[in-house]
């Protein structure tokens, strides 16, 4: 064994380490949060045009289905005998509603 490895741990000259002024750890405390602070606007803005675009998603699919509902073609059926003489294809085509709210 070489003499460097017969010494004790505890007569080991110990250093601090690098040791940062104040300054410096302000400066650096400071660009964090800044850094912090763009970083969180930019994904509330990312959040926010996500959450625009699904409502307007929604608003158009609500007012595609209004369109459809309007433009549909309805035919009351008063005789309903009618039905049990109607081919598969025809009862497919038959669709059940409240006919108050047909009328307004």
């Amino acid at each position: 064994m070489s003499m460097a490895q017969k010494k004790r741990f505890s007569s080991l000259v110990k250093t601090r380490g690098l040791r940062m002024s104040f300054e410096k750890k302000q400066k650096l405390r400071e660009e964090l949060k800044r850094v912090k602070e763009q970083s969180r606007a930019l994904k509330d803005k990312f959040k926010s045009e996500k959450e625009a675009k699904k409502q307007r998603r929604i608003e158009n699919l609500k007012r595609a289905q209004e369109n459809a509902k309007k433009n549909e073609i309805v035919q009351v059926i008063k005789n309903t005998a009618k039905i049990k003489r109607m081919k598969k294809k025809q009862l497919r085509m038959i669709e059940k509603r409240d006919t108050l709210n047909a009328s307004s």
